[in-house]
């Protein structure tokens, strides 16, 4: 078998075998097969895409090039929870204990933020004393005693996607589908869930503009969950503005801890109560509706909390913290209050740029080994839709020093686009998808 004749098949609109893509996969993963030719499929593949059983053999050999996490040691079904990346997302540190605190247990891999979106891993890094670097062996121990753990994950998953992905990311080919679809899966594949749920978004701050293009990747991924036997759900939700009010690490921690008290912002609860209401669903928990009830039950009654607060001790964190999350966590830094100009209605956010302003102020990193302030970000009192006079309160900036407060102040004041005409903002919820098709809310 030949790398030339492998291009030239693909190049030419035909499908590639099972043993063509494995071929492919081992040998650049050995690195048998230079860049050159495997930039030069990447691109065959971005124009002339792949089928449904091409894009899934694709992803499982690069789930086998590396370690698959083994659950087998967790007792009962584990659910996981993907989100395609945003800013002020931190779902994950809502969801995860609403549905641990019902029985279902969540096993759950993470990353750190790089460029404009946050990281889980960062945002609980926050919390002192805190680790996510967790061998199998007690990640599965805390899994089984609290329901839930988040922890780093291994350096050897899914090693082919990381070399494939480094080469897309240099040859212009990060906006194909299949190569998009196949590199977030093989890597939810490999961390072992039974059941996955996707939480795409689409927006100004997310990596897909339009629902269309959001609906189309997640298309993808699902087709693929379900061709190697792992039941996969997908919504699509707006990330045209920030989640929340809080864009920083310790910032969103906090604003967690206080969604988990029932005290968070309107659009964040929403969004827990509705990816968790789908976990639950997918682990059999009773219907959509009474699945949401049950989610939205377990922050009334603090349950939620208190399993959250369970598994930040289970991975060594200061708990006790969280009670007053504001006053206790977030540690004090110099601030600026931005202000409105001028009367109108905040038209639009450029959500993108509103991360970059908090990686400006310390709060993020540009490259993977810079070093992050977690007490630097944004608090926004204002948000698309929202109606402003003159002198109203925009947002407050946190930051270490005068020069990055103005740094992250020139920026976040150009995200910005104040109007005189009224505005509306997007729709939190735009599709649910899943084997039996696409489900539109806003059509």
């Amino acid at each position: 078998m030949r790398m030339y004749d492998i291009i030239e098949k693909k190049r030419d609109g035909n499908q590639l075998t099972d043993e063509e893509i494995a071929f492919f996969v081992k040998g650049y993963a050995t690195g048998e097969i230079p860049d050159y030719q495997a930039s030069a499929l990447c691109m065959a593949i971005y124009f002339q895409g792949m089928t449904a059983r091409e894009t899934a053999t694709l992803t499982m050999e690069m789930v086998h090039s590396g370690d698959v996490v083994d659950l087998s040691k967790i007792d009962g079904i584990k659910v996981d929870k993907h989100s395609t990346g945003g800013v002020g997302d931190k779902t994950s540190l809502v969801v995860a204990p609403i549905v641990a605190s019902l029985g279902v247990r969540m096993a759950k891999m993470s990353g750190r933020g790089l460029g404009h979106t946050g990281g889980t891993l960062d945002k609980l890094e926050s919390i002192p004393g805190l680790s996510v670097a967790i061998e199998s062996e007690r990640f599965a121990h805390i899994v089984n005693e609290v329901g839930v753990a988040i922890i780093s994950q291994t350096g050897n998953l899914v090693p082919a996607d990381k070399r494939l992905y480094g080469l897309r990311d240099v040859t212009a080919t990060v906006d194909s589908l299949p190569l998009i679809a196949s590199s977030i899966m093989s890597k939810k594949i490999a961390a072992g869930a039974d059941k996955i749920l996707l939480d795409v978004k689409c927006g100004s701050g997310a990596f897909m503009k339009t629902v269309d293009d959001a609906i189309a990747l997640a298309k993808e991924m699902v087709s693929i969950g379900e061709e190697v036997g792992r039941t996969t759900v997908a919504l699509i939700t707006d990330m045209g503005r920030p989640l929340g009010m809080c864009i920083g690490n310790t910032l969103e921690v906090a604003e967690a801890a206080t969604t988990l008290q029932g005290k968070g912002p309107k659009d964040l609860t929403d969004i827990c109560v509705e990816l968790a209401g789908n976990l639950l669903h997918l682990a059999g928990k009773g219907d959509m509706d009474t699945c949401r009830d049950l989610a939205r039950a377990q922050i009334a009654n603090g349950e939620g909390f208190a399993k959250l607060k369970e598994m930040v001790a289970a991975q060594g964190g200061n708990a006790a913290l969280l009670d007053t999350p504001f006053e206790m966590l977030v540690q004090p830094r110099p601030s600026r209050e931005l202000r409105a100009a001028h009367a109108g209605s905040i038209f639009a956010m450029d959500t993108e740029r509103c991360g970059i302003a908090s990686v400006a102020l310390g709060a993020g990193r540009e490259k993977k080994e810079d070093t992050i302030d977690y007490s630097a970000g944004i608090v926004l009192a204002k948000k698309t839709g929202d109606s402003v006079q003159a002198g109203d309160l925009l947002a407050t900036l946190y930051a270490a020093n005068e020069d990055l407060l103005d740094a992250g102040e020139k920026i976040f004041t150009d995200a910005l686009d104040i109007r005189e005409q009224e505005a509306v903002a997007a729709p939190l919820f735009h599709a649910r998808v899943s084997r039996e098709g696409v489900e539109r809310f806003d059509s």
